[in-house]
């Protein structure tokens, strides 16, 4: 039998259809992989398609190594000339070739998040900006969108003509790219746009590699930006053979740049296109599927689809609600503890980071082993920043940040003053701060601290020497720099508890470059910090462990567990409030997207739970259950909901929770008291429907106008000074959007608010 007999008519269909644009409309768990898979042995066996004529792209390393792994199974001859990797690991390889045409060399370092922060904090100082205003976080925010967008430094300034603060951004835009070139550093939006701008500035070289590309395989293409659109649609620019894989009800990455427009309209941009839908389920049971395809269908943006599976119908899906959350975190651990599942079968998923503590403490109370995906990233810590920025200075030496933070690590007794008399040295001179420390004797004024200048960089370079040895092997190079350098000596002074831990930490990156010099025959220092550049932490968790997972629903992406309990399922924070109080049917509609990525994630068994009442900001908030919960029929449903509590003359369900702002207490205004415990729930911003037995009422004293606009400067009692953006009449109040220089976009009511005019 042949292989592509496994497969479903569906499948089947997509796997065969080779010539011209396809789109493959892949919902949760229908076996994608297996089709892109198989797609690629069908064209080369049966097609006789060279394998170097391939290029299947996907967005994470785990899922790159899964595919290759597949591929090298189902492919005999020629596996290993097929590119199966991601966006970014493409586009560098492409750089590494031609970027010399971009002005930079092929050596180039890759910046990751710690760096870009360091990197745009010397820009804004050497700018003069005030970092309290012109935050780093905010301002690598604005230019990781313009660069998703293709939005240049000098278009991004050209557009913000007439317009102080945007200038002023443009003004760090241009200085952060200045400085990343003079580093000959690139960030990781910079590996799509320059190969973008490499293809749309050399036509050989975009055309190399359209030859070279005569079949191209994206997986996940809901999830793809604009520059990762451009890019793909320039590589099949000439023979159109473009097979993408996705699932628009599955687009949940809009924070990052994502479009869903990509994949809606598929069909506009290729014309003749056919669409293929996979919609036969292998995970879940079709309790779970009814619960999932009853939520999703209330989208209207969306390809219409309906899952189905041929596995057991299973339990209804069950959903509790709770008094508050610490009950709920409670009976989600006794749930685990009481089911016949081992631990790491069961996963708790979660809309904000947040909601994760009581979960925790709860695992702690009752014993129970986890691990939390989406803390602390293990290339993030401290002792590895290190030793990689040594590893960066012995790879790149025009990499500036990476010097400099290791030119005292250990302390060599380098003073503040001497560090920035080199670096005015290389400012003047136009050096990188590592070559001006190769010429510390030529410095003005630095005296003795030359010689332990040059001791460093005599360090560096005898490294170097050691990795033109054909036997000297990365790992060696990482324990020597430890041993000679001093770091484990100074690391010891630390305490032996801190000691040991570091310890274990950087044996754990001595294990990661065995494992790099085994996967490769032919490597070298730069393509190590490449594939830890590219790590992304999901793709480090560890599926031997016996742990519940702890996750967000965005990192629960692409995952399945036996055992799934969707928490928070609340009106206001799933979704957020902030979708709701927008009155943007789109952002409503990621939300769902993000419900419906929770609900598919299990396969046998879901639990959806909920909190009356939950502690946010140190104020209790109350609220109603999730619409999305609300929206799957109660026959599909094991359900237990709380009677609506009591007061001595009303139920909380008497108020009009529409008028509540997103839907919290206030501290700062008089508020009704009522029920058990004497819980603050309304304040002077809410309007009874009608009035109360007991306590004060309220009602919104709306302004006949306001005495600003949008374009205005406001300031705010808490959030301080921003621009209004947008003013909307919402009946009762005016909705306001406002920029705040230090606290980002927020959206109020004006009463609730009290903005000043500047």
């Amino acid at each position: 039998m042949s292989i592509y007999d496994t497969l479903n008519p569906m499948q089947k269909k997509a796997v065969l259809h080779t010539e011209g644009p396809l789109l493959v409309l892949a919902g949760a768990g229908s076996g994608k992989t297996r089709v892109l898979t198989h797609r690629i042995a069908y064209l080369i066996e049966e097609k006789g398609i060279n394998p170097w004529n391939i290029l299947a792209i996907t967005f994470t390393n785990k899922a790159a190594g899964e595919m290759r792994e597949r591929v090298d199974r189902l492919v005999e001859f020629g596996a290993d000339s097929i590119w199966v990797s991601t966006f970014h690991s493409s586009c560098v390889r492409i750089l590494r070739r031609h970027i010399e045409s971009l002005g930079y060399t092929t050596n180039f370092t890759i910046y990751d998040s710690d760096d870009q922060k360091t990197l745009m904090r010397h820009v804004l100082k050497d700018l003069e900006l005030d970092p309290k205003i012109y935050k780093d976080r905010v301002m690598l925010s604005v230019i990781s969108t313009a660069k998703n967008e293709l939005i240049s430094a000098v278009e991004f300034e050209e557009a913000s003509a007439g317009d102080f603060r945007q200038k002023k951004v443009a003004q760090v835009y241009k200085e952060y790219q200045r400085q990343l070139k003079k580093n000959n550093a690139l960030d990781f939006d910079d590996l799509i746009m320059k190969t973008v701008q490499l293809f749309e500035t050399n036509a050989d070289v975009l055309n190399y590699y359209q030859e070279r590309f005569k079949y191209i395989l994206v997986d996940e293409y809901q999830d793809t930006n604009t520059a990762q659109f451009k890019l793909v649609s320039l590589l099949a620019g000439k023979y159109k053979n473009l097979c993408v894989v996705g699932d628009d009800d599955q687009s949940i990455y809009k924070f990052r740049g994502a479009n869903i427009e990509n994949i809606l309209n598929f069909e506009k941009s290729y014309p003749g296109a056919v669409v293929i839908k996979l919609e036969q389920n292998y995970r879940s049971s079709q309790s779970i599927l009814n619960a999932a395809n009853e939520v999703i269908r209330h989208n209207r943006g969306r390809k219409d689809k309906t899952l189905w599976t041929a596995n057991e119908e299973g339990p209804l899906v069950q959903f509790k609600q709770f008094d508050n959350a610490a009950e709920e975190a409670d009976a989600i651990v006794r749930d685990i503890l009481n089911s016949p599942s081992e631990y790491q079968d069961c996963a708790v998923l979660y809309r904000t980071n947040a909601q994760s503590r009581l979960i925790e403490e709860k695992c702690l109370q009752h014993n129970v082993p986890y691990r939390m995906v989406g803390g602390v990233n293990f290339y993030q810590r401290k002792e590895i920043k290190d030793i990689l920025a040594y590893l960066k200075t012995i790879a790149n030496g025009q990499d500036d940040l990476a010097a400099l933070r290791v030119i005292n690590v250990p302390k060599r007794g380098i003073g503040a003053t001497s560090l920035a008399r080199i670096q005015a040295f290389a400012s003047e001179r136009e050096f990188g701060i590592y070559d001006a420390f190769c010429r510390a004797k030529a410095v003005p004024s630095l005296g003795k601290a030359a010689d332990k200048v040059l001791k460093f960089t005599e360090l560096i370079e005898d490294f170097r020497s050691r990795l033109e040895e054909e036997t000297y092997t990365i790992h060696q190079l990482i324990e020597d720099v430890l041993d000679e350098t001093g770091y484990l000596k100074e690391l010891e002074a630390e305490g032996e508890i801190e000691y040991q831990t570091r310890l274990e930490n950087m044996e754990e990156l001595i294990n990661k470059a065995v494992s790099f010099e085994r996967d490769h025959e032919q490597w070298d220092l730069s393509e190590f910090l490449e594939e830890v550049a590219l790590v992304a932490d999901v793709d480090r968790m560890d599926d031997s462990e016996n742990r519940v997972t702890l996750m967000t629903l965005h990192s629960a992406k692409g995952l399945e567990f036996p055992r799934v309990y969707l928490t928070g399922m609340e009106d206001g924070l799933f979704p957020s409030m902030m979708s709701i109080s927008s009155d943007d049917r789109e952002a409503v509609e990621e939300e769902r997207r993000l419900c419906y990525v929770g609900i598919t994630r299990a396969q046998n068994y879901l639990m959806m739970t909920a909190a009356r009442q939950r502690m946010v900001n140190g104020e209790t908030r109350y609220a109603k259950i999730s619409r999305f919960v609300e929206e799957i029929p109660s026959d599909l449903l094991d359900s237990d909901k709380l009677e609506p509590r009591l007061s001595s003359t009303r139920s909380q369900s008497d108020f009009d929770d529409s008028a509540l702002p997103w839907g919290k207490a206030s501290k700062s205004a008089g508020v009704s008291s009522f029920g058990p415990g004497n819980n603050s729930y309304a304040s002077k911003t809410v309007q009874p429907v009608s009035k109360p037995g007991f306590g004060k009422a309220f009602t919104v004293e709306k302004a006949g106008s306001l005495d600003y606009k949008a374009g205005d400067r406001v300031s705010h009692i808490k959030f301080g000074q921003g621009q209004v953006m947008e003013i909307k009449d919402g009946g009762r109040d005016y909705e306001v959007t406002v920029h705040f220089d230090t606290a980002g976009v927020k959206k109020m009511f004006a009463s609730f608010a009290k903005l000043k005019l500047l």
